[in-house]
């Protein structure tokens, strides 16, 4: 299967706009991607965080038909995916919001194929714990990595 992720307001390597931190709208950037697996799942990581691996995001059961997850997707009201909660304690997106100070973090958006339709995943797991059940099902994974430093 060929797979790959991109964003249509950001290139890989480079810096998302302000809007989609916490520090602007807080807006889920838009993802676009190719391949047709069972369902997908994503999770946005900051590696760069000061106490270690951070999650913004964890989203799953997204259906193996879409190709795009839209900006602010975590305000619509499509109950086919599910948003696990962050290491904000939030079942949303929350974007980058580095200390000050702390230079550039990396923010890894992963998108992986699954061959699995639907996950029973409870938000309540937490991102850390969720992204483990879903990595059992992994076919294939993508990823785009976009910057921001205060």
């Amino acid at each position: 299967m060929t797979f790959s992720l991109i964003s249509p307001v950001f290139a890989d390597g480079q810096p998302i706009p302000q809007k989609y931190t916490r520090l602007g709208e807080n807006l889920f950037p838009p993802l676009k991607w190719t391949g047709t697996p069972q369902s997908f799942a994503l999770i946005v990581e900051d590696p760069d965080a000061t106490r270690g691996l951070f999650r913004h995001c964890v989203i799953i059961n997204i259906p193996g038909n879409w190709t795009e997850l839209p900006q602010a997707v975590d305000t619509a009201p499509d109950h086919s995916i599910k948003f696990i909660k962050n290491d904000f304690g939030n079942a949303r997106y929350d974007g980058p919001q580095p200390p000050a100070g702390t230079g550039l973090h990396h923010y890894w958006f992963r998108l992986a194929a699954l061959d699995a339709v639907n996950l029973s995943i409870p938000e309540e797991v937490g991102a850390e714990e969720a992204w483990k059940k879903v990595r059992k099902h992994l076919i294939e994974e993508a990823a785009i990595v976009g910057t921001f430093e205060q």
